[in-house]
């Protein structure tokens, strides 16, 4: 099989380059042809005439390659935009803005009003968020770093680390 593999290469290289169909890799013709080798040499043994066979599965595999091209089409619009605008989706993303604004407001003090302004739609500056709070625009920065530490503790609280698998595994309420 070695001597075999051996004899054939520059051939099936210089075959797969000039039957490659527009587009395609000539490499991934040479692969198909090996398989198609390795195959028939478990199968049948090796082939009579080496060289005419490869000559013959080279225009094959490229035959095959150029039917499926044009059959296959491509996606109209991007996958990840589909899976994106998936109803499935939509409503997980509902639930975790739910579960996240329910957090914030158990959160102590001013960080409910504070968080809340920051995740406003209105996209509130920080000189507003300041006016509208009653607090210096130069505290907002801090009092947002302990409110969002906060938010990180009761979460963590909540949600254990993931299993080994990656899954995440939420802690039961003590009520259940």
């Amino acid at each position: 099989m070695n001597e075999l593999v051996r004899t054939l290469g520059p051939l099936l290289t210089a075959e797969a380059r000039a039957e490659a169909p527009a587009g395609t890799e000539p490499g991934d013709l040479e692969q198909a042809v090996w398989l198609r080798l390795l195959e028939r040499v478990s199968d049948e043994g090796p082939p009579p005439a080496p060289a005419a066979w490869l000559r013959a599965a080279v225009r094959g595999e490229a035959r095959r390659l150029r039917r499926t091209a044009l059959r296959e089409r491509a996606y109209e619009a991007d996958p990840a935009a589909a899976a994106e605008s998936c109803p499935e989706r939509a409503v997980l993303r509902a639930e975790h803005r739910r579960t996240l604004h329910a957090t914030v407001r158990r959160l102590p003090g001013r960080c409910p009003q504070l968080l809340a302004a920051l995740l406003s739609r209105e996209d509130l500056t920080y000189r507003e968020i300041a006016g509208e709070l009653g607090i210096s625009q130069g505290s907002l920065g801090p009092e947002r770093s302990r409110c969002l530490g906060c938010l990180r503790r009761i979460l963590a609280a909540e949600v254990a680390a993931p299993d080994r698998r990656g899954k995440v595994r939420f802690k039961q309420p003590a009520d259940r």
